[in-house]
């Protein structure tokens, strides 16, 4: 019998990988995870999903109370004034308390962190700091990083990644994002709320690639009445950076006389990238596909036996929560139960004000696969937990089979949507009807009476409109 160090060894502690062991270890495999940074958690609780929510959250409370939003509620402030640095503090305390609590969670399910950058030696082995370990399952769980701009250096002083936007020291005057997904809209959010002036340069015609396109239109005049400035069809030829200043050359994505712009601060946010690189993974008798990432079958196997893949390195959206279900998916696919994950079914979240979800097909794509659709719509002023919170903007959206009456997609711009989309998932996931969550009671008042609304819509029976 082989000499193994440990049943499972995973590479890679962020929401995938961290999941994935503590799963395995909960199924009595001798589990071990290896993570080069301080801390566990990955990207998403260090420097990406986590401290950004830190931040936006910070910044809408400020945003209320200068702009005059708490005033409306009798709620009046005098000389409001904004402490970044506390603002930065709260941001790093979330992250230290939650990293610790990873860590905390590997002591107790006995997973044994392996300090340092793994390796492969062989298809059952990796070495990290100098030692060799063998494992007889091993899990690629290493996650993505910033794509780069070419031509354009990120030196996290005027040019700045997602990183580098959360650790500003001062509000820029003007900001200028490249790239109008959810990762440039949230943090450029943040900092027009903070007072900076925020213009987001988008390649395509439309922000937020890959949402409805409803959805999308509804947002870009959302974010243009709060005062974000876009310039769509466009792209970006250059950046150079001069002392503390940076001038940005554009030109119509079509072609066109190019035109100049001058910012303080750049952020750069034009997607991710899977992590590969110094894995030696030719040593494994693994390859990556044309975009970098791991093929696997179903189970999250690879081509090779006992070599398996998960999160932002697999094919798939690059989503925290789509790594934490294949971790789990995968632990316990190892351990020899039947872990699944079912891919039609994965929220997106875009954390702005509104926040924008969605789950399942667009409007676009739902009637390019199924012969007929009907659509129900219901908008957030009619709602009446909205109207008591001033929160007037957006509207949900729910997409369903004409002929079965099956949702085949659900979309929604609301201040708490992230919340509300968890219901539609649950719903898409049981095969549920629009009638189904129709004639579900809501509690009143709510935001979720929205989703009620919209799916009595479909079939033309909405009450509030």
């Amino acid at each position: 019998m082989a000499d193994y160090d440990f049943d499972v060894l995973i590479i890679g502690a962020g929401p995938g990988g961290y999941v994935a062991a503590i799963r395995a270890a909960q199924l009595g495999l001798r589990t071990a995870c290896v993570e080069s940074r301080e801390t566990l958690g990955g990207t998403c609780l260090n420097v990406g999903c986590i401290p950004s929510k830190a931040m936006l959250h910070a910044s809408e409370f400020y945003n209320d109370a200068k702009n005059g939003m708490m005033a409306k509620l009798g709620v009046k402030m005098d000389n409001v004034t904004l402490d970044l640095e506390t603002m930065h503090e709260q941001r790093r305390d979330a992250v230290k308390q939650l990293t610790a609590g990873v860590a905390f969670l590997f002591k107790k399910n006995k997973v044994e962190w392996l300090k340092g950058q793994a390796s492969f030696t062989g298809k059952d082995s990796v070495e990290v700091a100098g030692q060799t370990y063998r494992a007889k399952n091993i899990v690629i769980a290493t996650g993505s990083s910033v794509t780069q701009l070419p031509g354009v250096t990120v030196d996290q002083k005027v040019v700045v990644d997602s990183t580098g936007a959360l650790e500003l020291a001062k509000v820029p005057e003007h900001m200028v994002v490249i790239g109008g997904g959810v990762i440039g809209l949230e943090l450029g959010s943040v900092w027009k709320r903070l007072g900076a002036r925020v213009t987001c340069v988008e390649y395509l015609d439309q922000i937020l690639p890959g949402f409805d396109g409803e959805i999308r239109k509804e947002s870009n005049k959302i974010f243009k009445k709060q005062g974000i400035e876009f310039k769509l069809s466009t792209k970006v030829t250059g950046v150079t950076v001069e002392g503390e200043k940076a001038t940005i050359t554009v030109e119509p994505a079509a072609g066109g006389a190019p035109e100049t712009i001058e910012a303080d601060t750049v952020l750069v946010s034009i997607g991710r990238r899977p992590n590969t690189d110094g894995l030696n993974l030719e040593a494994a008798g693994l390859s990556t596909n044309a975009r970098g990432q791991v093929e696997t079958d179903h189970r999250f196997q690879t081509s090779v036996p006992g070599i398996w893949a998960i999160g932002d390195v697999v094919p798939g959206p690059m989503l925290a929560h789509k790594a934490e279900d294949e971790g789990i998916a995968v632990a316990e696919n190892i351990g020899g139960l039947t872990g699944i994950v079912n891919h039609d079914v994965i929220p997106s979240v875009v954390y702005t004000w509104p926040e924008i979800a969605g789950v399942g097909l667009t409007e676009e794509a739902a009637r390019e696969k199924v012969a007929e659709v009907k659509v129900g719509k219901f908008p957030m002023a009619a709602n009446s937990r909205a109207k008591t919170n001033h929160e007037p903007d957006g509207f949900v959206k729910v997409i369903a089979d004409a002929k079965t009456d099956r949702v085949l997609g659900v979309w929604a711009i609301a201040s708490v949507a992230g919340t509300m989309i968890a219901e539609a998932c649950t719903a898409m996931e049981f095969g549920a009807t629009s009638e189904d969550i129709a004639y579900t009671c809501h509690a009143h008042p709510t935001h979720a009476e929205a989703m009620k609304e919209a799916s009595m819509a479909v079939r033309g029976k909405a009450i509030h409109v």
